[in-house]
């Protein structure tokens, strides 16, 4: 009888291809969360095969199985406590005995087991000739060759999960890899303890349990403990154990079991690798010439983050008009269909003026992580951190910090949670603080509206100067807290680089859009309401609150514009585009006046004054403070205090005028732009950051000394431009 759903658990080293295989697998027939309890990515997709669906869990990228990281944590957590119906590890062909060292772990764990040799081209190309059957007989699993970057061996992939689901493949039987004989007399007489209580075998595996044990696993050991009373005597055992192995190998037995694989995996590589002259140069170490050379590796990794920007501003043009055409033709519809009132100012003033603001700017961001993931996908990113090694020991740290730190030009929440991969703590929360100063995609709508307003041609340059103004600040912030919060030596620092690869077009496209939907969740949620609570802010008390009268009678100028119009003298024309143009200044004055008067005009010029040093009017202090929430409400902000008086068919060009006419100046516009590159990161920032320190008072600080740096350059800038002239 057929089982209806099949649980399929992805595994593999880092830099195997293993997402890529996901995506191969699953398609867009994938969501993304994150694990029960912990902030580590979860990816579930769902594929149907011969009648079976089959769920697809891609846990985190991991090199074996001994939990010290978070990811290797929620890895195994899932692999012993859910018991995957089959798990699937991804194995890169081309460097076999690095990544058969979670095979050798996973075959202990008695799982279901199918290894994937992908990137068998890659292999086939430095001339490694892998026999599949032999290799497969050795471990007792299925083995299939697959070229994730083409999608080539998916079918086949499917077709062995079905076998072993149904017990038909013919190849899966369950190894013991042999320790030598003195480990293997340890790990019997504790797994003679562990079988005195038989329930324990029916979940787990007792030769994992015992090897674990003898390797001084503290998670294992927690789990032991709850065995009842036989956990202590099981404790005690591995304790002896432990002991009568460290006596008689003069060394750690951890160190001796991880010897005894990796020797079980050169003499099975014997048997099944042939190595024969390589077929063609190896790209990769070429390029790498290049690439990670001492004198041209750091100006071309500059080159290629001005070239992102570059091309995130100015491909992103022409979409972002298209949209800005179709908020204003929303809004001027809206304007036009409804009677004029509360709901009508609330719709196209708030609602389509706020949003609508932010959302030309989504190409712009798409753009932007469409080029992170190709750095990700063509191994550029590890590139990247290996050259950035130097640049990091200034202020304590490693090349392997900065990956989160490049991360944060997507989103600084889950950059954040990837420092979770730095082994030290100190380290680890070093790089937390600093993260946020790299700009994230929240940011650039205000970049791209200030830079475009009042820098013309070039916006990309200065665009790009705020994010070498992030990193300048990030090393200088984090040499200071090396020196007095965080003290010691530096960690030792060995970057695996993966092959250089060719990514799928999918697989980028997925990964972008996996990004961009975060982007477009909080269009649908914070900064609508944040929109709509503005324009309430801005829209109360009502102009009849106001002892002044700013009012030309609109009807009246509306009926003699119609007259003089009709009568089509010239010389009535013009007095009617005067009469339009004085109807237009009456309404604009009325219009400021009854927003500095509003709740939310009395707040900006409550909290003008720490501001004003820094040449930020109301309207810009109050966009600041929004900010708080998330950044892309800094804009939407400026698009509903400006909106009055706008017109409403051209949205985005009538707050670039509002903006220019507010008296704003170039200067002004890049001392903003400073201010919201450091200061305080979004709410979500916040709370991930106070999750991954385990603690409020790394939040809370995160939040003082932001404000504080963000002061202090933002005067800098804007006062010594004023004495250069600016």
């Amino acid at each position: 009888m057929k089982q209806e759903n099949i649980t399929i658990a992805l595994t593999g080293n880092p830099n195997s291809g293993k997402t890529t295989m996901f995506n191969n697998l699953t398609g867009t027939r994938q969501h993304v969360g994150n694990w029960p309890g912990v902030t580590v990515e979860k990816k579930v997709g769902t594929v149907v095969h011969n009648g079976y669906r089959l769920r697809v869990v891609d846990l985190p990228g991991t090199y074996s199985l001994t939990a010290y990281s978070i990811e290797e944590i929620v890895a195994r957590r899932f692999l012993v406590d859910e018991r995957p119906d089959v798990v699937v590890d991804i194995v890169d062909a081309s460097n076999l005995e690095r990544n058969l060292y979670l095979a050798t772990q996973l075959i202990e764990l008695g799982v279901k087991l199918i290894l994937v040799l992908n990137m068998a081209d890659v292999a086939q190309s430095r001339g490694h000739q892998i026999d599949a059957a032999s290799l497969g007989k050795l471990l007792g699993v299925p083995v299939v060759f697959t070229v994730g970057s083409k999608n080539v061996g998916t079918k086949d992939l499917l077709d062995r999960v079905l076998e072993v689901v149904e017990d038909r493949a013919t190849v899966s039987r369950h190894i013991h890899i042999s320790y030598g004989h003195e480990l293997e007399k340890e790990i019997k007489n504790i797994q003679d303890v562990i079988w005195q209580d038989s329930s324990i075998g029916e979940r787990f595996s007792t030769r994992w349990l015992a090897v674990k044990l003898l390797e001084n696993d503290t998670a294992v050991q927690d789990r032991v403990k709850s065995f009842a009373t036989i956990g202590e005597q099981i404790l005690a055992q591995a304790e002896a154990s432990r002991e009568r192995l460290t006596e008689f190998y003069q060394d750690d037995p951890e160190m001796i079991l991880t010897d005894q694989r990796y020797g079980f995996i050169s003499g099975a590589l014997k048997e099944v690798l042939k190595v024969t002259a390589k077929s063609k140069i190896d790209l990769s170490r070429q390029v790498d010439l290049i690439l990670t050379n001492r004198i041209l590796g750091f100006p071309i990794f500059i080159f290629f983050i001005w070239a992102m920007f570059q091309v995130t501003f100015t491909l992103g043009a022409y979409p972002m008009e298209w949209i800005d055409a179709g908020v204003g033709w929303l809004g001027g519809l809206t304007a036009s269909l409804m009677p004029p009132g509360l709901l009508r100012d609330l719709l196209v003033n708030g609602v389509i003026a706020g949003v609508g603001s932010v959302a030309i700017f989504l190409p712009n961001i798409m753009l932007l992580f469409f080029c992170i993931a190709l750095f990700e996908d063509t191994g550029y990113l590890a590139r990247a951190a290996f050259i950035m090694d130097r640049v990091m020991h200034l202020i304590g740290l490693h090349g392997k910090s900065f990956i989160p730190l490049l991360m944060g030009f997507g989103c600084n929440a889950p950059a954040i949670m990837a420092a979770r991969t730095l082994e030290s703590e100190r380290d680890r929360i070093l790089t937390i603080l600093i993260n946020p100063l790299m700009s994230c995609s929240a940011r650039l709508p205000v970049y791209v509206l200030l830079a475009g307003t009042f820098f013309g041609a070039s916006a990309g340059n200065v665009i790009f100067s705020i994010y070498g103004l992030g990193i300048a600040l990030a090393i200088a912030m984090g040499k200071l807290f090396r020196v007095t919060l965080f003290r010691g030596e530096t960690a030792p620092f060995v970057m695996e680089l993966p092959p250089y690869r060719v990514p799928t077009l999918k697989s980028l496209l997925i990964h972008m859009w996996d990004r961009s939907k975060i982007f477009l969740r909080k269009m649908g949620g914070v900064i609508l309401v944040g929109s709509v609570v503005i324009w309430v802010l801005g829209a109360f008390p009502r102009p009849s609150e106001f002892p002044r009268d700013y009012g030309v009678d609109k009807d009246a100028v509306s009926n003699t514009q119609a007259k003089e119009v009709t009568l089509g003298s010239l010389e009535q024309g013009d007095k009617s585009q005067e009469l339009t143009a004085a109807h237009k200044g009456n309404v604009q004055a009325e219009a400021s006046a009854r927003l500095s008067q509003s709740y939310l005009g009395r707040l900006g010029q409550a909290i003008q004054p720490v501001f004003d040093p820094l040449g930020f009017d109301w309207r810009t202090s109050v966009a600041v403070v929004t900010g708080f929430v998330a950044k892309e409400i800094v804009v939407s902000t400026l698009g509903v205090l400006h909106a009055a008086g706008a017109d409403a068919n051209e949205e985005s060009e009538a707050l670039r005028r509002a903006l220019r006419a507010s008296g704003m100046t170039p200067l002004g516009a890049y001392t903003l732009m400073a201010f919201v590159l450091i200061y305080v990161p979004c709410l979500a920032t916040v709370a991930v950051i106070s999750r991954e320190t385990n603690s409020w008072k790394w939040a809370a600080f995160s939040i003082a000394y932001s404000l504080a740096l963000a002061w202090v350059v933002s005067f800098l800038i804007y006062h010594g431009g004023k004495l250069l002239g600016l």
